[in-house]
Protein backbone atom coordinates (compact mmCIF):
# COMPACT_ATOMS: atom_id res chain seq x y z
CA UNK A 1 0.00 0.00 0.00
CA UNK A 2 1.03 3.49 -0.75
CA UNK A 3 -0.31 6.06 1.68
CA UNK A 4 0.50 9.84 2.52
CA UNK A 5 1.83 11.35 5.60
CA UNK A 6 -1.73 11.07 7.72
CA UNK A 7 -2.58 14.33 9.48
CA UNK A 8 -1.90 14.80 13.00
CA UNK A 9 -0.31 18.37 13.90
CA UNK A 10 -3.45 20.44 14.56
CA UNK A 11 -6.26 18.14 15.82
CA UNK A 12 -6.55 19.00 19.60
CA UNK A 13 -7.86 22.00 18.16
CA UNK A 14 -10.00 20.83 15.23
CA UNK A 15 -12.10 18.53 17.15
CA UNK A 16 -12.55 20.30 20.14
CA UNK A 17 -16.63 19.84 21.45
CA UNK A 18 -17.11 16.43 19.87
CA UNK A 19 -19.63 14.05 21.23
CA UNK A 20 -18.42 10.94 22.94
CA UNK A 21 -17.89 7.66 20.84
CA UNK A 22 -19.77 5.73 23.00
CA UNK A 23 -22.82 8.28 22.96
CA UNK A 24 -25.19 6.71 21.02
CA UNK A 25 -28.32 8.59 20.62
CA UNK A 26 -31.76 6.93 21.21
CA UNK A 27 -33.85 5.62 18.37
CA UNK A 28 -37.15 7.89 17.78
CA UNK A 29 -40.49 6.94 18.31
CA UNK A 30 -41.08 6.26 14.66
CA UNK A 31 -38.95 6.69 12.13
CA UNK A 32 -40.95 7.80 9.20
CA UNK A 33 -42.04 10.86 10.94
CA UNK A 34 -38.77 12.39 11.74
CA UNK A 35 -36.62 14.11 9.53
CA UNK A 36 -33.04 13.26 9.37
CA UNK A 37 -31.58 16.97 8.18
CA UNK A 38 -32.43 19.78 10.19
CA UNK A 39 -30.55 22.97 10.48
CA UNK A 40 -30.43 23.51 14.70
CA UNK A 41 -27.17 25.52 14.07
CA UNK A 42 -26.91 28.62 11.96
CA UNK A 43 -23.74 29.11 9.93
CA UNK A 44 -20.57 31.07 12.22
CA UNK A 45 -19.97 33.43 9.40
CA UNK A 46 -16.54 33.00 7.63
CA UNK A 47 -14.77 30.50 8.94
CA UNK A 48 -10.72 30.34 8.55
CA UNK A 49 -9.34 27.00 8.01
CA UNK A 50 -6.84 25.38 10.99
CA UNK A 51 -4.60 24.88 8.68
CA UNK A 52 -3.64 22.56 6.31
CA UNK A 53 -1.53 19.08 5.60
CA UNK A 54 -1.28 16.91 2.96
CA UNK A 55 -4.21 15.27 1.47
CA UNK A 56 -4.59 11.66 1.64
CA UNK A 57 -3.95 9.43 -1.75
CA UNK A 58 -2.91 5.69 -2.16
CA UNK A 59 -3.00 2.42 -3.37
CA UNK A 60 -4.22 -0.80 -2.13
CA UNK A 61 -5.04 -4.09 -3.07
CA UNK A 62 -2.26 -4.37 -5.51
CA UNK A 63 -2.82 -1.20 -6.75
CA UNK A 64 -6.77 -2.63 -7.50
CA UNK A 65 -8.28 0.12 -5.45
CA UNK A 66 -6.98 3.95 -5.74
CA UNK A 67 -8.29 6.38 -3.00
CA UNK A 68 -7.60 10.13 -3.34
CA UNK A 69 -8.99 12.60 -1.39
CA UNK A 70 -11.78 15.40 -3.17
CA UNK A 71 -12.27 17.96 -0.25
CA UNK A 72 -9.26 20.02 -0.58
CA UNK A 73 -8.05 23.25 -1.07
CA UNK A 74 -6.78 24.82 -4.13
CA UNK A 75 -3.48 23.53 -3.63
CA UNK A 76 -4.59 20.30 -3.26
CA UNK A 77 -3.87 19.78 0.59
CA UNK A 78 -6.40 19.01 3.33
CA UNK A 79 -7.98 21.45 5.19
CA UNK A 80 -7.66 20.94 9.07
CA UNK A 81 -11.25 21.60 11.09
CA UNK A 82 -13.71 21.37 8.43
CA UNK A 83 -16.03 18.15 8.00
CA UNK A 84 -17.57 16.55 4.82
CA UNK A 85 -19.57 13.59 4.53
CA UNK A 86 -23.00 11.58 2.78
CA UNK A 87 -20.62 12.23 -1.00
CA UNK A 88 -22.89 11.13 -4.13
CA UNK A 89 -20.95 10.91 -7.57
CA UNK A 90 -22.00 12.15 -11.35
CA UNK A 91 -20.00 10.64 -14.20
CA UNK A 92 -20.07 12.03 -17.92
CA UNK A 93 -21.15 9.00 -20.21
CA UNK A 94 -19.58 11.03 -22.64
CA UNK A 95 -15.94 11.75 -21.33
CA UNK A 96 -15.60 9.54 -18.23
CA UNK A 97 -12.29 11.42 -17.09
CA UNK A 98 -14.62 14.47 -16.55
CA UNK A 99 -16.77 13.41 -12.82
CA UNK A 100 -18.46 15.60 -10.10
CA UNK A 101 -18.79 14.55 -6.48
CA UNK A 102 -20.98 16.68 -4.16
CA UNK A 103 -21.50 16.52 -0.13
CA UNK A 104 -22.39 18.07 2.83
CA UNK A 105 -19.89 20.34 3.54
CA UNK A 106 -19.21 21.59 7.45
CA UNK A 107 -16.99 24.66 7.25
CA UNK A 108 -15.99 23.92 11.09
CA UNK A 109 -16.62 20.42 13.45
CA UNK A 110 -17.98 23.01 15.92
CA UNK A 111 -21.37 23.76 14.10
CA UNK A 112 -23.45 21.34 12.30
CA UNK A 113 -24.29 23.88 9.72
CA UNK A 114 -23.89 22.43 6.26
CA UNK A 115 -23.35 23.93 2.11
CA UNK A 116 -23.93 22.19 -0.25
CA UNK A 117 -19.59 21.05 -1.23
CA UNK A 118 -18.55 19.62 -4.58
CA UNK A 119 -15.38 19.00 -6.47
CA UNK A 120 -14.81 18.00 -10.50
CA UNK A 121 -12.00 16.24 -12.03
CA UNK A 122 -10.81 16.06 -15.53
CA UNK A 123 -8.42 13.59 -15.56
CA UNK A 124 -10.33 10.40 -14.47
CA UNK A 125 -10.17 11.30 -10.55
CA UNK A 126 -6.18 11.52 -10.41
CA UNK A 127 -6.76 15.31 -9.05
CA UNK A 128 -9.91 17.21 -8.04
CA UNK A 129 -10.91 21.00 -7.48
CA UNK A 130 -13.35 21.72 -4.92
CA UNK A 131 -14.36 26.07 -6.32
CA UNK A 132 -16.32 26.78 -3.14
CA UNK A 133 -19.90 25.31 -2.25
CA UNK A 134 -23.18 26.29 -4.19
CA UNK A 135 -24.74 29.58 -2.66
CA UNK A 136 -22.43 30.11 0.08
CA UNK A 137 -24.12 31.20 3.19
CA UNK A 138 -27.58 28.57 2.39
CA UNK A 139 -27.92 25.36 4.32
CA UNK A 140 -27.86 22.63 2.41
CA UNK A 141 -28.06 18.79 2.88
CA UNK A 142 -28.48 15.48 1.30
CA UNK A 143 -26.96 15.96 -1.80
CA UNK A 144 -27.42 13.41 -4.89
CA UNK A 145 -25.89 13.64 -8.18
CA UNK A 146 -26.39 12.22 -11.54
CA UNK A 147 -25.39 12.79 -15.73
CA UNK A 148 -27.75 12.52 -18.39
CA UNK A 149 -26.73 10.78 -21.88
CA UNK A 150 -25.52 13.98 -22.72
CA UNK A 151 -22.99 14.58 -20.11
CA UNK A 152 -25.31 17.19 -18.32
CA UNK A 153 -24.77 16.77 -15.05
CA UNK A 154 -27.52 17.57 -11.99
CA UNK A 155 -27.10 18.07 -8.35
CA UNK A 156 -29.62 18.08 -5.88
CA UNK A 157 -29.59 18.97 -2.36
CA UNK A 158 -31.67 19.25 0.11
CA UNK A 159 -32.64 23.46 1.88
CA UNK A 160 -33.55 23.95 5.69
CA UNK A 161 -37.06 24.07 4.24
CA UNK A 162 -37.05 20.75 3.64
CA UNK A 163 -37.62 21.94 -0.40
CA UNK A 164 -34.90 20.78 -2.73
CA UNK A 165 -33.23 22.59 -5.15
CA UNK A 166 -31.62 21.36 -8.84
CA UNK A 167 -28.41 22.61 -9.93
CA UNK A 168 -27.22 22.05 -13.63
CA UNK A 169 -23.90 22.18 -14.97
CA UNK A 170 -22.87 21.49 -18.80
CA UNK A 171 -18.90 21.80 -17.90
CA UNK A 172 -19.01 18.28 -16.01
CA UNK A 173 -18.79 19.82 -12.53
CA UNK A 174 -17.15 22.47 -13.10
CA UNK A 175 -19.61 25.15 -12.71
CA UNK A 176 -23.48 25.26 -11.96
CA UNK A 177 -26.50 27.16 -13.04
CA UNK A 178 -28.73 29.28 -10.54
CA UNK A 179 -30.89 26.92 -8.01
CA UNK A 180 -34.41 25.64 -9.71
CA UNK A 181 -36.94 24.36 -7.53
CA UNK A 182 -37.58 20.77 -7.30
CA UNK A 183 -40.29 20.24 -4.23
CA UNK A 184 -38.69 17.41 -3.14
CA UNK A 185 -37.84 16.36 0.53
CA UNK A 186 -35.85 14.48 3.31
CA UNK A 187 -33.99 11.63 1.97
CA UNK A 188 -34.27 12.31 -1.65
CA UNK A 189 -33.02 11.07 -4.56
CA UNK A 190 -32.15 10.32 -7.85
CA UNK A 191 -32.31 8.89 -11.19
CA UNK A 192 -32.29 9.63 -15.28
CA UNK A 193 -33.35 8.03 -17.78
CA UNK A 194 -30.07 7.25 -20.13
CA UNK A 195 -31.90 4.59 -22.14
CA UNK A 196 -31.96 6.40 -25.83
CA UNK A 197 -35.66 5.52 -25.54
CA UNK A 198 -39.06 7.92 -25.58
CA UNK A 199 -38.29 8.65 -22.02
CA UNK A 200 -34.49 9.80 -22.66
CA UNK A 201 -33.29 12.44 -19.97
CA UNK A 202 -36.41 12.21 -17.57
CA UNK A 203 -35.66 13.21 -14.20
CA UNK A 204 -37.31 10.88 -11.70
CA UNK A 205 -37.08 12.13 -8.15
CA UNK A 206 -38.23 10.40 -4.58
CA UNK A 207 -38.14 11.47 -0.96
CA UNK A 208 -39.06 10.38 2.38
CA UNK A 209 -42.72 11.20 4.53
CA UNK A 210 -40.70 12.64 7.12
CA UNK A 211 -40.47 16.13 5.80
CA UNK A 212 -41.35 17.37 2.55
CA UNK A 213 -42.81 19.84 0.25
CA UNK A 214 -46.49 18.01 -0.14
CA UNK A 215 -47.14 15.42 3.10
CA UNK A 216 -47.06 12.10 1.54
CA UNK A 217 -47.10 13.58 -2.26
CA UNK A 218 -43.17 12.04 -2.52
CA UNK A 219 -42.51 11.89 -6.12
CA UNK A 220 -41.96 14.28 -9.60
CA UNK A 221 -40.54 14.23 -12.65
CA UNK A 222 -38.65 16.55 -15.06
CA UNK A 223 -39.32 16.02 -18.89
CA UNK A 224 -37.66 19.78 -20.18
CA UNK A 225 -33.85 19.08 -18.60
CA UNK A 226 -34.71 19.89 -15.28
CA UNK A 227 -36.38 23.56 -15.82
CA UNK A 228 -39.41 22.43 -14.39
CA UNK A 229 -41.73 19.50 -12.12
CA UNK A 230 -44.67 17.93 -11.79
CA UNK A 231 -46.77 18.43 -9.67
CA UNK A 232 -45.65 16.03 -6.91
CA UNK A 233 -47.98 12.27 -6.99
CA UNK A 234 -48.14 9.44 -3.91
CA UNK A 235 -46.10 7.00 -4.30
CA UNK A 236 -48.14 3.29 -3.53
CA UNK A 237 -46.32 1.85 0.09
CA UNK A 238 -44.35 5.38 0.95
CA UNK A 239 -41.16 3.97 0.42
CA UNK A 240 -38.29 5.81 2.00
CA UNK A 241 -34.78 5.56 2.44
CA UNK A 242 -34.25 3.95 -1.39
CA UNK A 243 -32.86 4.89 -4.22
CA UNK A 244 -34.61 4.31 -8.19
CA UNK A 245 -33.67 2.47 -11.17
CA UNK A 246 -34.37 2.96 -14.75
CA UNK A 247 -34.83 -0.47 -16.93
CA UNK A 248 -33.58 -0.79 -20.26
CA UNK A 249 -37.43 -0.74 -21.74
CA UNK A 250 -37.93 2.78 -19.56
CA UNK A 251 -40.03 1.02 -17.15
CA UNK A 252 -39.08 3.18 -13.42
CA UNK A 253 -38.38 0.85 -10.15
CA UNK A 254 -38.52 3.13 -6.82
CA UNK A 255 -37.46 0.98 -3.59
CA UNK A 256 -37.44 2.00 -0.10
CA UNK A 257 -38.99 0.33 3.20
CA UNK A 258 -40.94 1.38 6.37
CA UNK A 259 -38.42 2.22 8.28
CA UNK A 260 -38.43 -1.34 9.77
CA UNK A 261 -38.55 -4.37 8.47
CA UNK A 262 -40.94 -4.38 5.05
CA UNK A 263 -38.94 -3.62 2.24
CA UNK A 264 -40.66 -2.19 -0.97
CA UNK A 265 -40.62 -1.89 -4.75
CA UNK A 266 -42.68 0.15 -6.87
CA UNK A 267 -42.89 0.12 -10.44
CA UNK A 268 -44.02 3.00 -13.06
CA UNK A 269 -44.28 1.56 -17.11
CA UNK A 270 -45.59 4.97 -18.13
CA UNK A 271 -43.22 7.25 -16.45
CA UNK A 272 -41.13 7.97 -20.00
CA UNK A 273 -44.18 9.08 -21.41
CA UNK A 274 -43.75 12.80 -21.20
CA UNK A 275 -47.57 12.94 -22.07
CA UNK A 276 -48.73 11.27 -19.47
CA UNK A 277 -48.91 11.23 -15.39
CA UNK A 278 -46.92 8.41 -14.09
CA UNK A 279 -48.67 5.57 -12.05
CA UNK A 280 -47.48 2.93 -10.16
CA UNK A 281 -48.01 -0.32 -9.00
CA UNK A 282 -46.60 -2.11 -6.03
CA UNK A 283 -44.62 -5.00 -6.80
CA UNK A 284 -43.93 -6.36 -3.68
CA UNK A 285 -44.25 -4.73 -0.02
CA UNK A 286 -43.09 -7.87 1.91
CA UNK A 287 -39.48 -8.24 0.46
CA UNK A 288 -37.47 -10.27 2.78
CA UNK A 289 -33.73 -8.73 2.90
CA UNK A 290 -33.10 -11.58 5.58
CA UNK A 291 -32.93 -8.47 8.24
CA UNK A 292 -34.58 -5.55 9.30
CA UNK A 293 -33.68 -1.54 8.64
CA UNK A 294 -30.67 -0.59 10.97
CA UNK A 295 -30.60 2.78 11.93
CA UNK A 296 -29.53 4.88 14.85
CA UNK A 297 -26.79 2.85 16.80
CA UNK A 298 -23.30 1.26 16.56
CA UNK A 299 -20.67 3.15 14.26
CA UNK A 300 -22.92 5.50 13.35
CA UNK A 301 -25.11 6.08 16.26
CA UNK A 302 -27.43 9.33 14.70
CA UNK A 303 -27.71 8.15 11.20
CA UNK A 304 -28.13 5.15 8.90
CA UNK A 305 -26.33 1.65 8.84
CA UNK A 306 -27.08 2.10 5.41
CA UNK A 307 -29.93 2.79 2.38
CA UNK A 308 -31.47 0.20 0.27
CA UNK A 309 -30.05 0.28 -3.47
CA UNK A 310 -32.11 -0.77 -6.69
CA UNK A 311 -30.40 -1.49 -9.96
CA UNK A 312 -31.44 -3.34 -12.81
CA UNK A 313 -29.43 -5.32 -15.70
CA UNK A 314 -29.37 -3.29 -19.20
CA UNK A 315 -26.70 -5.50 -20.18
CA UNK A 316 -29.19 -7.76 -23.61
CA UNK A 317 -27.55 -10.51 -21.69
CA UNK A 318 -29.52 -13.61 -20.61
CA UNK A 319 -30.13 -11.61 -17.48
CA UNK A 320 -31.21 -8.05 -19.22
CA UNK A 321 -34.22 -6.60 -16.71
CA UNK A 322 -33.40 -8.51 -13.63
CA UNK A 323 -33.45 -6.33 -10.76
CA UNK A 324 -31.71 -6.34 -7.16
CA UNK A 325 -31.78 -5.16 -4.11
CA UNK A 326 -28.84 -5.20 -1.45
CA UNK A 327 -28.92 -2.88 1.96
CA UNK A 328 -27.44 -3.40 5.19
CA UNK A 329 -29.82 -5.29 7.35
CA UNK A 330 -29.78 -6.57 11.29
CA UNK A 331 -29.97 -10.21 10.69
CA UNK A 332 -31.73 -12.65 13.37
CA UNK A 333 -29.62 -13.67 16.25
CA UNK A 334 -26.53 -11.58 17.93
CA UNK A 335 -25.12 -10.56 14.48
CA UNK A 336 -25.58 -6.83 14.45
CA UNK A 337 -25.27 -5.97 10.62
CA UNK A 338 -25.08 -7.75 7.42
CA UNK A 339 -24.92 -6.49 3.60
CA UNK A 340 -27.53 -8.64 2.10
CA UNK A 341 -28.95 -8.89 -1.74
CA UNK A 342 -31.97 -10.75 -3.28
CA UNK A 343 -32.81 -10.50 -6.97
CA UNK A 344 -36.11 -10.81 -8.92
CA UNK A 345 -36.76 -12.27 -12.06
CA UNK A 346 -40.17 -10.87 -13.13
CA UNK A 347 -40.16 -7.09 -12.47
CA UNK A 348 -40.01 -6.98 -8.94
CA UNK A 349 -43.18 -9.52 -8.30
CA UNK A 350 -40.91 -12.40 -6.55
CA UNK A 351 -37.60 -12.18 -5.08
CA UNK A 352 -34.86 -14.71 -4.26
CA UNK A 353 -33.81 -15.80 -0.85
CA UNK A 354 -31.54 -13.23 0.41
CA UNK A 355 -27.99 -14.25 -0.14
CA UNK A 356 -25.42 -12.57 2.18
CA UNK A 357 -22.07 -10.32 0.53
CA UNK A 358 -19.27 -10.11 3.60
CA UNK A 359 -18.12 -14.03 4.01
CA UNK A 360 -17.02 -13.19 7.67
CA UNK A 361 -17.18 -15.84 10.06
CA UNK A 362 -17.59 -13.54 12.67
CA UNK A 363 -21.19 -12.54 14.22
CA UNK A 364 -20.54 -9.44 16.18
CA UNK A 365 -19.19 -8.05 13.18
CA UNK A 366 -20.81 -4.38 11.85
CA UNK A 367 -21.03 -4.83 7.64
CA UNK A 368 -22.39 -0.82 7.21
CA UNK A 369 -23.45 1.61 4.99
CA UNK A 370 -23.67 -1.21 2.14
CA UNK A 371 -23.95 0.31 -1.44
CA UNK A 372 -24.28 -1.23 -4.80
CA UNK A 373 -24.36 -0.54 -8.66
CA UNK A 374 -23.77 -2.95 -11.52
CA UNK A 375 -21.75 -2.28 -14.75
CA UNK A 376 -22.70 -2.39 -18.81
CA UNK A 377 -22.13 -6.15 -18.76
CA UNK A 378 -24.54 -6.96 -15.36
CA UNK A 379 -21.29 -7.23 -13.10
CA UNK A 380 -22.98 -6.35 -9.39
CA UNK A 381 -20.40 -4.79 -7.30
CA UNK A 382 -20.61 -3.93 -3.49
CA UNK A 383 -18.74 -1.95 -0.70
CA UNK A 384 -19.35 -1.69 2.90
CA UNK A 385 -17.63 -0.45 6.00
CA UNK A 386 -16.67 -3.80 8.28
CA UNK A 387 -15.27 -3.98 11.95
CA UNK A 388 -14.52 -7.98 11.19
CA UNK A 389 -10.57 -7.29 11.52
CA UNK A 390 -10.90 -4.68 14.55
CA UNK A 391 -13.66 -5.97 16.84
CA UNK A 392 -14.49 -2.67 17.91
CA UNK A 393 -17.79 -0.89 16.76
CA UNK A 394 -16.52 2.00 15.43
CA UNK A 395 -12.68 0.67 13.46
CA UNK A 396 -13.34 -0.49 10.57
CA UNK A 397 -11.99 -0.83 6.62
CA UNK A 398 -13.95 -0.20 3.11
CA UNK A 399 -14.41 -3.74 1.26
CA UNK A 400 -15.20 -4.66 -2.00
CA UNK A 401 -16.68 -7.75 -3.89
CA UNK A 402 -18.44 -8.56 -7.24
CA UNK A 403 -20.70 -10.84 -8.51
CA UNK A 404 -20.98 -12.13 -12.44
CA UNK A 405 -24.08 -14.67 -11.54
CA UNK A 406 -26.95 -12.25 -11.12
CA UNK A 407 -25.71 -11.62 -7.01
CA UNK A 408 -25.91 -15.74 -6.49
CA UNK A 409 -22.18 -16.39 -5.58
CA UNK A 410 -20.07 -12.85 -4.51
CA UNK A 411 -16.34 -12.80 -4.93
CA UNK A 412 -13.84 -13.24 -1.70
CA UNK A 413 -13.91 -9.60 0.10
CA UNK A 414 -11.31 -7.56 -0.03
CA UNK A 415 -10.26 -4.92 2.19
CA UNK A 416 -9.59 -1.49 -0.40
CA UNK A 417 -7.81 0.15 2.82
CA UNK A 418 -6.47 0.76 5.99
CA UNK A 419 -8.31 0.84 9.26
CA UNK A 420 -10.42 4.28 10.31
CA UNK A 421 -12.58 5.56 12.88
CA UNK A 422 -16.06 6.13 12.14
CA UNK A 423 -16.38 8.10 15.44
CA UNK A 424 -13.76 10.71 14.76
CA UNK A 425 -14.91 14.19 13.64
CA UNK A 426 -18.57 14.13 14.37
CA UNK A 427 -19.46 17.84 13.47
CA UNK A 428 -21.82 17.78 16.21
CA UNK A 429 -23.89 15.21 15.16
CA UNK A 430 -23.00 11.67 15.85
CA UNK A 431 -22.79 10.72 12.34
CA UNK A 432 -20.57 10.55 9.32
CA UNK A 433 -23.76 10.86 7.02
CA UNK A 434 -26.31 8.36 5.96
CA UNK A 435 -24.90 6.58 2.07
CA UNK A 436 -22.38 6.16 -0.10
CA UNK A 437 -22.68 6.26 -3.90
CA UNK A 438 -20.62 4.34 -6.57
CA UNK A 439 -21.32 4.02 -10.38
CA UNK A 440 -20.00 0.91 -11.99
CA UNK A 441 -18.23 0.66 -15.48
CA UNK A 442 -16.25 -1.99 -17.81
CA UNK A 443 -13.28 -1.87 -15.58
CA UNK A 444 -14.79 -1.90 -12.27
CA UNK A 445 -16.49 1.22 -10.23
CA UNK A 446 -16.46 4.60 -9.25
CA UNK A 447 -17.17 5.00 -5.57
CA UNK A 448 -17.87 8.39 -3.64
CA UNK A 449 -17.29 7.48 0.33
CA UNK A 450 -16.33 9.60 3.32
CA UNK A 451 -13.53 8.31 6.20
CA UNK A 452 -11.33 9.40 8.25
CA UNK A 453 -8.45 8.13 7.42
CA UNK A 454 -6.88 12.07 7.56
CA UNK A 455 -8.12 12.03 11.18
CA UNK A 456 -11.23 13.89 10.16
CA UNK A 457 -14.31 13.30 8.16
CA UNK A 458 -12.96 13.75 4.84
CA UNK A 459 -15.03 12.78 0.89
CA UNK A 460 -12.61 10.92 -1.09
CA UNK A 461 -12.95 8.79 -4.72
CA UNK A 462 -11.58 5.44 -5.08
CA UNK A 463 -11.24 3.92 -8.80
CA UNK A 464 -11.58 0.20 -8.10
CA UNK A 465 -9.77 -1.79 -10.91
CA UNK A 466 -9.64 -5.33 -11.13
CA UNK A 467 -7.59 -5.96 -14.13
CA UNK A 468 -4.67 -8.06 -13.60
CA UNK A 469 -4.46 -9.06 -16.97
CA UNK A 470 -4.96 -4.92 -18.20
CA UNK A 471 -6.96 -5.63 -21.17
CA UNK A 472 -9.53 -2.95 -19.40
CA UNK A 473 -12.00 -5.39 -18.35
CA UNK A 474 -12.70 -6.59 -14.96
CA UNK A 475 -11.47 -9.86 -14.30
CA UNK A 476 -14.72 -11.18 -13.19
CA UNK A 477 -15.90 -10.65 -16.42
CA UNK A 478 -13.19 -11.76 -18.22
CA UNK A 479 -13.62 -15.09 -16.53
CA UNK A 480 -17.18 -14.66 -16.59
CA UNK A 481 -17.45 -14.58 -20.99
CA UNK A 482 -14.89 -16.84 -20.92
CA UNK A 483 -11.59 -14.81 -22.31
CA UNK A 484 -9.83 -16.19 -19.43
CA UNK A 485 -10.01 -18.81 -17.92
CA UNK A 486 -10.19 -19.62 -13.91
CA UNK A 487 -9.41 -23.75 -13.57
CA UNK A 488 -9.14 -23.34 -9.90
CA UNK A 489 -11.67 -21.23 -9.58
CA UNK A 490 -9.95 -19.00 -7.13
CA UNK A 491 -11.97 -15.82 -9.07
CA UNK A 492 -8.22 -14.93 -10.74
CA UNK A 493 -7.49 -15.12 -14.27
CA UNK A 494 -5.05 -17.84 -15.22
CA UNK A 495 -3.24 -15.93 -17.02
CA UNK A 496 -2.29 -13.79 -13.86
CA UNK A 497 -1.20 -16.34 -11.54
CA UNK A 498 1.77 -17.31 -13.41
CA UNK A 499 2.89 -20.31 -15.79
CA UNK A 500 6.38 -22.20 -15.98
CA UNK A 501 7.14 -21.31 -19.09
CA UNK A 502 10.49 -22.61 -19.08
CA UNK A 503 8.54 -26.43 -19.29
CA UNK A 504 7.28 -25.26 -23.09
CA UNK A 505 9.40 -26.46 -25.69
CA UNK A 506 7.38 -25.32 -28.77
CA UNK A 507 5.10 -23.00 -29.71
CA UNK A 508 3.83 -23.03 -33.08
CA UNK A 509 1.58 -20.48 -35.36
CA UNK A 510 0.64 -20.91 -39.05
CA UNK A 511 -2.47 -19.83 -41.10
CA UNK A 512 -3.67 -21.59 -44.26
CA UNK A 513 -7.04 -20.87 -45.98
CA UNK A 514 -8.06 -18.61 -43.76
CA UNK A 515 -7.65 -21.02 -40.72
CA UNK A 516 -5.32 -19.75 -37.92
CA UNK A 517 -3.91 -22.50 -35.76
CA UNK A 518 -1.83 -21.78 -32.62
CA UNK A 519 0.31 -25.42 -30.92
CA UNK A 520 1.86 -25.60 -28.01
CA UNK A 521 4.09 -28.92 -27.06
CA UNK A 522 5.54 -29.03 -23.26
CA UNK A 523 5.96 -31.06 -20.76
CA UNK A 524 3.51 -28.90 -18.67
CA UNK A 525 0.96 -30.82 -16.29
CA UNK A 526 -2.36 -32.04 -18.22
CA UNK A 527 -4.97 -29.80 -17.38
CA UNK A 528 -2.89 -26.70 -17.56
CA UNK A 529 -4.68 -23.92 -19.21
CA UNK A 530 -3.02 -21.19 -21.52
CA UNK A 531 -4.30 -18.08 -23.08
CA UNK A 532 -3.54 -17.22 -26.54
CA UNK A 533 -3.79 -13.75 -28.26
CA UNK A 534 -4.22 -13.45 -31.74
CA UNK A 535 -4.16 -9.73 -32.41
CA UNK A 536 -6.17 -8.84 -29.08
CA UNK A 537 -9.18 -12.07 -29.49
CA UNK A 538 -7.94 -14.15 -26.66
CA UNK A 539 -8.79 -17.84 -26.46
CA UNK A 540 -7.60 -20.70 -24.18
CA UNK A 541 -6.20 -24.21 -24.74
CA UNK A 542 -5.76 -27.06 -21.85
CA UNK A 543 -2.96 -29.36 -22.31
CA UNK A 544 -3.65 -32.81 -22.97
CA UNK A 545 -1.62 -36.08 -21.00
CA UNK A 546 0.76 -35.84 -23.82
CA UNK A 547 2.05 -32.44 -22.93
CA UNK A 548 0.28 -30.94 -26.08
CA UNK A 549 -2.92 -28.22 -26.79
CA UNK A 550 -3.55 -26.36 -29.73
CA UNK A 551 -6.29 -23.57 -30.48
CA UNK A 552 -7.78 -21.94 -34.10
CA UNK A 553 -9.61 -18.92 -35.76
CA UNK A 554 -11.21 -19.38 -38.56
CA UNK A 555 -11.67 -16.57 -41.62
CA UNK A 556 -8.62 -15.07 -40.66
CA UNK A 557 -6.56 -12.50 -43.32
CA UNK A 558 -3.86 -9.87 -43.32
CA UNK A 559 -1.03 -10.07 -40.89
CA UNK A 560 -1.16 -11.83 -37.40
CA UNK A 561 0.93 -11.35 -33.93
CA UNK A 562 0.29 -14.25 -31.50
CA UNK A 563 1.51 -14.78 -28.09
CA UNK A 564 1.18 -16.83 -25.46
CA UNK A 565 -0.30 -14.14 -22.15
CA UNK A 566 1.56 -16.24 -19.66
CA UNK A 567 4.65 -16.41 -21.50
CA UNK A 568 4.57 -13.63 -23.80
CA UNK A 569 8.53 -13.91 -25.05
CA UNK A 570 6.61 -16.40 -27.16
CA UNK A 571 5.21 -14.40 -29.72
CA UNK A 572 4.80 -15.17 -33.26
CA UNK A 573 3.93 -13.28 -36.46
CA UNK A 574 2.18 -14.81 -39.61
CA UNK A 575 0.08 -13.65 -42.45
CA UNK A 576 -3.77 -15.22 -43.19
CA UNK A 577 -3.87 -15.02 -47.12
Amino acid sequence: MKLSMICVAGLGFALTGLSAAGQEAQPPADPRTVPHETQDMTPDGEVEPVGVCPAVRFEYGQGRYTTVQVNVNGQGDNILGDAANEPSIAVDPTNPNRMAIGWRQFDTVNNNFREAGRAFTTDGGQTWTFPGVLTNGTFRSDPVLAADRAGTIYYCTLKNNFLCDMFISSDGGATFGSPIAAYGGDKEWMAIDTTGGMGDGHIYLAWSTAAGCCGNRIFTRSTDGGLSYLNPITLPSSPIWGTLAVAGNGDLYVCGSDAFSTFIVVRSTNADDPGQTPTFSTRNAAINLGGTVVSFGGPNPEGLAGQLYIAVDTSGGPRDGHLYLLSTVDPSGTDPADVKVVRSTDGGATWSAPVRVNDDASTTAWQWFGTMSIAPSGRLDAVWNDTRNTGNTFRCQTFYAYSTDGGATWSPNEATGPVWDSSVGWPRQNKIGDYYHMISDDLGAHLAYATTLNNEQDVYYMRVAVDCNGNGVHDGDDIASGRSADANRNWIPDECEGADCGRIDKFNVGCTNGRLKAKVVSTLAAGTILTVDNNGDRRTLTINDRGKGKVKWTGQSGAHTVFIVECPQFTRSTTCN
